[in-house]
């Protein structure tokens, strides 16, 4: 009597674990094709600032973009990577502003003119993004040290025109 409960239970652990595991490499597969998919957005460039949350089959976009077209192409090319149920799609647009685009500019030439900071210009989706909305200036991005993420903030702060400055920048590991 006790191998006949043994065994059916083992089934049920055992299942449980195999379930466990492909649900689990299910999420990383949807991870990896959700951020292959973001980062060969046509119009996604270093003024624009992606980021996302794979929960099972639920994935939900955030970040700040400088077109609208950018936030529905975002939510499009999500839905159609299978296992992907639903997207919540938290995406900002950013407003239109002379001024914005202005010490966009200036932050782009003034950051990246920086000699150890050069390397990060490059590739098609730089690691440093520059986000403007109204004035303030927030620094999103990875950077491979603590003197390259303060060296950032300190050429942001020195935009003409820019009210404030935040460093979101994270120190890669």
């Amino acid at each position: 009597m006790t191998r006949k409960l043994f065994f059916p239970g083992m089934i049920v652990v055992v299942a449980t674990v195999l379930a466990a595991q492909t649900s689990q490499r299910a999420e990383e597969r949807i991870t990896k094709e959700v951020r292959h998919e973001l980062v060969m957005l046509p119009y996604y460039d270093v003024f624009d600032n992606l980021a996302y949350r794979v929960d099972g089959p639920k994935v939900t976009l955030f970040g700040q973009v400088t077109r609208p077209t950018l936030k529905s192409d975002a939510e499009s090319v999500i839905k159609k990577i299978e296992g992907v149920e639903t997207v919540d799609n938290q995406i900002e647009v950013l407003p239109l502003s002379p001024n914005d685009d202005r010490i966009r500019l200036a932050a782009y030439r003034t950051i990246f003119s920086k000699a150890p900071l050069q390397r990060y210009q490059l590739g098609a989706v730089p690691p440093i993004h520059i986000i403007v909305k109204n004035g303030n200036i927030t620094l999103e991005g990875v950077v491979a040290n603590e003197g390259d993420k303060n060296m950032a903030e300190i050429a942001a702060q020195g935009v003409r025109g820019a009210f404030s400055v935040k460093n979101n920048l994270r120190v890669e590991k």
